[in-house]
């Protein structure tokens, strides 16, 4: 999304806005097509959670997870495309507890079409985190190259 927007000279894609217009619009009471599409994929996250580490998961209404997820998106989207370090970390948040959850790649046979689609989605995002990390890094490298950095003296003859 960002780099479209980069490449495109605009700050936000008209398709990025009817799509996050229509997730709203659709998000109703109960959450929405979202809700119904994610209810079984977060079902099984919490039952795999639960089963290997013997932690048990609270319950969570899934309208406030998706809430949320749109507002990280959306807010850390807009404020990324600022150059905002804050944007970044907000989709970097966004990318820890939505990608294990929605590419759930783990959940299939290593042969089957889903699994190939579903881990090439995961690597991608994986891709994301690491340029956001990558932005992170150089934001703060260059913001403590410029405060240490000091003043030529100027030279007498």
């Amino acid at each position: 999304m960002v780099m479209r927007a980069i490449r495109r000279g605009k700050l936000i894609p008209s398709r990025e806005l009817l799509n996050y217009g229509r997730r709203f619009s659709e998000f109703g009471s109960d959450g929405g097509t979202a809700a119904k599409a994610l209810s079984p994929k977060i079902n099984i996250f919490v039952e795999n959670v639960s089963s290997r580490t013997g932690i048990v998961v609270p319950h969570i209404e899934l309208k406030h997870v998706i809430a949320v997820a749109i507002a990280l998106k959306g807010i850390g989207g807009l404020l990324f495309i600022l150059s905002s370090s804050f944007g970044a970390s907000l989709l970097l948040v966004h990318l820890a507890f939505v990608t294990p959850i929605v590419y759930d790649f783990y959940n299939y046979d290593t042969e089957s079409a889903e699994f190939v689609q579903l881990f090439i989605e995961f690597t991608q995002s994986l891709a994301l985190v690491g340029a956001l990390l990558f932005f992170l890094g150089m934001k703060n490298s260059i913001a403590t190259r410029q405060s240490t950095r000091k003043n030529p003296k100027s030279k007498t003859n």
